[in-house]
């Protein structure tokens, strides 16, 4: 170190010098390292009051990087993150968090869920901001929806905010959370979401969901959601819908548009659904004038299949056939995202013993599935490869070891090297194209033969060899029903 106008403290500001220049070179975490460019430092600074307003071991910063790792980990344990934290601080110099598990859950517990709204907010307005127009659909943003269910711990808490199947007895089920969530098709990420009891339909989740579409996007949905409610919202609040529909369609009837394209009228419907209150379903038109097409998914090799859509785009040479089709087609990425978050994230079940906290660790889950996204979304646009191509699991697993590397180096150059060399790698490994890959919804791999839970732990009774009773109960429904 080198001080002409003060060389009396140039042994005194050496050593601090030289630690301050090692914590900026490692950065605090090898997430941060790789997704921290994503979120600005400010959202992670202490809060003005309340918790997280004062700097104690498990500080903010510390906590959110923390659990995030443990999220894309894919079911480490609260341990094993302690202990990276604790690595971490070492190596840094800080004071080390303690070792038990309770100061880190009550830290998790006490993260801002507005903090990590507006987190999640700001990553799908700053990736919208690269949407060029060959990432449109015919000059349109698309959203997709649609929904599924995740279990939880069976504590009376979850219990009582996500109840159980009716037709389980209590102990022998797990609560069940269902989840709506709404994705880019330009982007793939997950802008939205809401959460519900199972005995709530997706379209009464759907409801609170309305403010993220905004004028002139098109939702797409399967036919859970081609109904006539849904499709007057869509006109009343200046979006389209595409969806494909349950009814019993009559091409012979209508305005003809094309050979399978015809123009009809559909009435209000007598009776309000239950997620409308009085007035909402007032205010909607009384018919509504939508348009009904036929396409054909053609794919080599494979049978053709048939769908009937239901849309409010009604001009049909702005919107052709065939491209309605080719969205609709391309409503399976959003299956493919629920699995990323299902399967390899390992949302299915989740671990938090409060709703409180399975808020925040669905939260952590949505945003893990979209900063990777949002790097397999940078090395597409970087590299000119379609993201949709590039792996998410692959994605994550590159991360982790180039994260490490970058943790590593001790120049920004290099870490900016290792960065560039990451994007590469995901674009030039894409995953094979399979035009119409079936994926059934089926398991290969047989559980083991244990006998099922039918009463509450405590009171169930282990009986000696419980295969070869099992086995033999499997034989005799077989045998009657083959009688």
């Amino acid at each position: 170190m080198q001080t002409p106008d003060f060389p009396l403290w140039a042994s005194a500001l050496a050593g601090p010098m030289d630690k301050l220049r090692g914590q900026l070179a490692l950065g605090l975490h090898q997430c941060e390292a790789l997704f921290g460019r994503w979120i600005p430092a400010w959202r992670l600074s202490p809060q003005d009051e309340g918790a997280h307003s004062r700097h104690r071991r498990w500080s903010l910063r510390l906590t959110f990087w923390t659990f995030f790792w443990q999220v894309a980990q894919a079911g480490a344990a609260c341990r094993e993150a302690i202990r990276q934290a604790q690595s971490l601080c070492q190596r840094l110099g800080l004071p080390l968090p303690p070792d038990e598990t309770s100061p880190y859950c009550q830290a998790r517990s006490n993260l801002p869920l507005e903090r990590l709204d507006e987190i999640s907010d700001g990553l799908v307005r700053e990736a919208d901001e690269g949407i060029v127009a060959r990432d449109l659909w015919c000059g349109l943003r698309v959203q997709v929806l649609d929904g599924t269910t995740v279990t939880l711990p069976d504590t009376p808490e979850n219990q009582e905010a996500f109840p159980q199947l009716t037709s389980q007895r209590p102990g022998c089920g797990f609560p069940i959370v269902r989840v709506v969530a709404l994705f880019s098709l330009a982007t793939g990420l997950l802008t939205a979401w809401a959460t519900g009891r199972w005995r709530q339909h997706e379209l009464a989740v759907w409801q609170t969901l309305w403010d993220h579409l905004r004028p002139g996007e098109v939702l797409l949905g399967d036919r859970g959601f081609g109904v006539w409610a849904v499709l007057a919202q869509c006109v009343a609040r200046g979006a389209q819908g595409v969806f494909r529909t349950k009814r019993k369609i009559n091409f012979r009837q209508g305005q003809r548009l094309g050979p399978e394209d015809r123009l009809v009228s559909w009435p209000k419907p007598q009776q309000c659904p239950r997620y409308l209150t009085r007035e909402q379903w007032a205010a909607l038109p009384p018919v509504l004038t939508l348009r009904v097409v036929r396409c054909r998914l053609q794919r080599k090799g494979f049978r053709n299949r048939q769908v009937i859509l239901v849309t409010t785009l009604r001009d049909p040479q702005a919107y052709p056939l065939a491209a309605l089709g080719e969205l609709y087609y391309r409503r399976w990425e959003v299956e493919l995202g629920l699995r990323n978050l299902k399967t390899t994230l390992q949302m299915e079940h989740l671990s938090c013993k409060t709703p409180a906290n399975v808020e925040r660790e669905l939260r952590l889950h949505f945003l893990v599935h979209n900063l990777v996204r949002r790097l397999m979304l940078e090395a597409a646009r970087q590299q000119r490869a379609p993201w949709g191509r590039i792996s998410f699991a692959g994605a994550l697993g590159a991360a982790r070891r180039y994260g490490e590397a970058m943790l590593q180096v001790s120049s920004a150059r290099q870490r900016q090297r290792l960065m560039a060399e990451l994007l590469r790698v995901l674009a030039d490994d894409p995953v094979p194209d399979r035009p119409g890959r079936r994926e059934p919804r089926a398991r290969k791999r047989r559980p083991k033969p244990y006998p099922l839970l039918t009463c509450h732990r405590h009171r169930y009774k282990e009986v000696p060899h419980p295969s070869k009773y099992w086995n033999a109960s499997v034989r005799k429904r077989r045998d009657a029903k083959n009688h």
